[in-house]
């Protein structure tokens, strides 16, 4: 299934979010199938979670049911049970195959209030010249530096019509980003990170941060959609 996580909920942390979908599990009544042993635990796992303050259009999960469900009727139950921002998108059933392995690549949408859109391109331009960017980002197993360049399959600047807040006065920068799935991940604010390695490119207001697609890469560079193997569907984003 994917859902979204949007306005204030972008903030729920995976570990929350793990809680309250749980929850909505038993309040929906779904037949939830269990692992075995001496602490079963409900059969789902997550694929690539955003991190905790990042909103998300395509986030994906997979169940595993004891008995069959109507997809939409599961979807719309699981949705109601759900606060609303954790919204429940689209449910298939599975075609076989891991979710995980169909997921190569996400697309993020980062809105860069009072950045001027000529700046950031300023910044792009020098990160997509340099052949590594040296970033630091502290993980579970310590500090690490790790070259934040080689993931990004696609950078670019775009200038919005008006800025988030509808006020055309004050500017607002929009860089669209494609990250390929590496080990350590390269996340967009190690993108950023780099941006100010390159360009000492500091927002002065917290960028907002929205992953608009995630799924395996064509050789064109659209991204499909994990779950159209399950519909028959098409790539849902391109560049």
């Amino acid at each position: 299934m994917r859902y979204a996580k949007r306005g204030p909920l972008r903030f729920t942390s995976h570990r929350d979010f793990a809680r309250a979908f749980e929850r909505a599990l038993r309040r929906a009544a779904v037949p939830i199938a269990f692992s075995q042993g001496f602490t079963p635990h409900p059969k789902i796992s997550y694929a690539s979670a955003a991190p905790t303050g990042v909103a998300s259009e395509a986030e994906y999960l997979e169940i595993g049911l004891q008995a069959p469900v109507e997809p939409e009727a599961l979807r719309a139950a699981l949705d109601a049970a759900l606060s609303p921002g954790l919204d429940v998108l689209e449910v298939v059933i599975a075609d076989g195959g891991s979710l995980a392995d169909r997921i190569e690549a996400s697309h993020w949408h980062i809105e860069m209030p009072e950045v001027e859109p000529v700046t950031l391109r300023a910044a792009v331009d020098a990160f997509t010249a340099a052949d590594e960017v040296l970033v630091e980002r502290m993980t579970k197993q310590g500090r690490r530096t790790f070259d934040a360049r080689a993931a990004v399959m696609s950078i670019d600047v775009i200038s919005p019509r008006q800025t988030p807040s509808g006020a055309p006065a004050v500017p607002c920068a929009i860089l669209e980003l494609v990250v390929r799935q590496v080990t350590p991940s390269v996340r967009p604010d190690d993108v950023l990170s780099g941006l100010r390695v390159v360009a000492d490119l500091e927002p002065p207001v917290s960028p907002r941060v929205t992953r608009l697609a995630q799924g395996t890469l064509t050789a064109q560079g659209a991204i499909v959609d994990p779950l159209d193997a399950d519909r028959g569907g098409a790539a849902i984003v391109g560049h």
